[in-house]
């Protein structure tokens, strides 16, 4: 037996990791006994979630990012999970890229793309589907693009 803490929860019994990260997701030190405070938890209204995470992309916090992202897709009932996935799959692709790996970046913004297909020809929200597949069709060229990522809303 050991004396490690046990593994913190949610609510639901689901493991989470209360360990601080950088602004790119990196976990620090374990068991630091705090917890960052700000980024608000659980789904937000879609209209904030993309306000959320469109500021989070500009603040150069793509992890945190595709945490808003991943909190709606899991909360969605009768909205378009592929589209929340989509743009998780958009953040997660930043955030590789970010960490100076191309090959993971290529993989994951591939897989945004192809989820976003679906949304292009009647997005929802205001979403700009077209010109978000636009910039990861010229980023996956040129994975530098990822320094500035795309406006989501038209």
């Amino acid at each position: 037996m050991t004396d490690r803490p046990q593994r913190d929860r949610d609510a639901q019994g689901r493991p989470r990791n209360a360990r601080e990260r950088d602004q790119l997701g990196r976990p620090g030190a374990a068991h630091t006994g705090t917890v960052p405070a700000g980024d608000p938890t659980g789904a937000l209204d879609p209209r904030a979630a993309l306000l959320r995470g469109q500021a989070l992309l500009r603040e150069d916090r793509p992890f945190a990012a595709h945490e808003v992202f991943e909190e709606c897709w899991k909360a969605t009932s009768g909205s378009p999970p592929g589209l929340w996935r989509g743009l998780a799959q958009l953040a997660v692709g930043v955030t590789h890229a970010r960490r100076a790996n191309p090959a993971g970046a290529v993989a994951v913004l591939t897989r945004a793309m192809d989820t976003l297909a679906t949304y292009e020809p009647d997005p929802p929200y205001d979403v700009d589907v077209a010109g978000i597949r636009e910039w990861i069709a010229a980023t996956l060229t040129d994975l530098t693009r990822c320094e500035h990522p795309p406006p989501l809303l038209r």
